[in-house]
């Protein structure tokens, strides 16, 4: 019997906030092209979830596999799916922001558009 992965780890919006301009984060936005038109925060990679035979063989020459890596979607359940897959391939320090860009909206930047 293979043993569960370990579950990923959740990063609230409010936390988010107060981390997201250190350096060292990889920030990843797993929402479709029109979704980045409506709303989108600075600093984040696309790779969207769609599109994901483009550039899932190119993920470790994107991005560091040791580096802390948050994932962020509309609501969070695309962005747990990818943290998920980010894992199963290596990666070391995933986190899905919980609520992802609606809940960052709603708590942390009101002028980012809800959609």
């Amino acid at each position: 019997m293979t043993a569960a992965p370990p579950p990923i780890a959740q990063l609230r919006v409010e936390e988010f906030a107060q981390r997201q301009a250190e350096p060292n984060l990889q920030l990843v936005d797993v929402r479709e092209p029109e979704e980045l038109e409506l709303a989108q925060l600075d600093g984040f990679l696309n790779l969207p979830l769609s599109q994901y035979g483009e550039w899932s063989s190119e993920i470790r020459s994107r991005l560091d596999p040791d580096a802390e890596t948050i994932v962020m979607c509309h609501h969070g359940m695309r962005s747990m799916q990818m943290c998920q897959w980010l894992a199963s391939q290596g990666f070391t320090n995933v986190k899905n922001l919980a609520g992802g860009i609606a809940a960052y909206s709603q708590i942390v930047d009101p002028s980012v558009p809800q959609y």
